[in-house]
């Protein structure tokens, strides 16, 4: 097998699966475990995948995004520590901003229920994770709805978030790095997200660590706009210290 075919099939199966594993590639490739590790680090130069021990996670491109049903199987117990870490940052805010995605969609399900409380969301999912609560008011943007991450964008979703001020926004991104910031792969959902940032003031950034050092199309905020940063501990200490030198307090769970 050719390497161009293997750095296609390797691509191929990654973003199939989300991950590749280095044993298991050679097996299956029926090459030696340090020509998988080349040609992972090829395509990681590239900017397709990201390396990890023993293996590698795709980075989601202009080209290449997850979609919802994909998210909410994947790293799910790591995503509720974050979710519920991010909720103990709400103090007293009475109104919130939630993002799209699998862990702000936790995140809403944990919110409390015993006080008035106004959550802001382009998701569909978000809203009826919390639509039923007694005491939360829902707003739901409107717009185009992207059968991806049933979420809303365009301008009228726009539109809606630059006439509010928002006391806390909890937001996520398919990428964040220290070089390029926080990005994700359509201009639209950039749009919304950057606006939702504008209008905050408070912002919490929630990400599995999968997703540092990572880079995608679209550039929608820096990791100084952020207070806090939280995610899982398979980001190394010495890494979440040189996000946190950037500003935000970085908290691993």
């Amino acid at each position: 097998m050719r390497a161009e075919e293997r750095h296609h099939r390797l691509l191929t199966l990654a973003r199939r699966e989300g991950r590749v594993e280095v044993a298991l590639a050679a097996v299956d490739f029926g090459v030696a475990p340090e020509t998988i590790r080349r040609d992972l680090s090829e395509l990681e130069r590239r900017g397709l995948v990201r390396r990890t021990h023993g293996g590698a996670y795709p980075v989601e491109s202009a080209g290449f995004e997850t979609n919802l049903a994909q998210r909410v199987t994947r790293h799910v117990e790591s995503k509720r520590r974050i979710a519920a870490e991010g909720v103990r940052l709400l103090g007293g805010a009475e109104t919130v901003f939630v993002d799209e995605g699998y862990t702000p969609q936790i995140l809403a399900s944990l919110l409390p229920t015993d006080r008035p409380l106004t959550v802001l969301t382009a998701s569909l999912s978000t809203a009826a994770a919390v639509a039923d609560s007694a005491h939360i008011t829902v707003l739901l943007l409107g717009g185009r709805v992207r059968a991806r991450t049933l979420a809303t964008v365009g301008p009228w979703a726009a539109t809606m978030l630059a006439g509010f001020v928002i006391e806390l926004a909890y937001l996520g991104s398919n990428g964040i790095s220290r070089e390029f910031g926080l990005t994700t792969p359509d201009p639209a959902v950039a749009e919304i997200k950057a606006k939702a940032l504008a209008v905050s003031r408070r912002r919490v950034f929630m990400g599995h660590h999968s997703k540092f050092g990572a880079s995608s199309f679209c550039r929608f905020a820096e990791i100084s706009d952020f207070e806090t940063i939280i995610t899982d501990t398979g980001l190394s200490t010495a890494e979440a210290h040189r996000y946190s030198l950037l500003g935000p307090q970085v908290v691993r769970v």
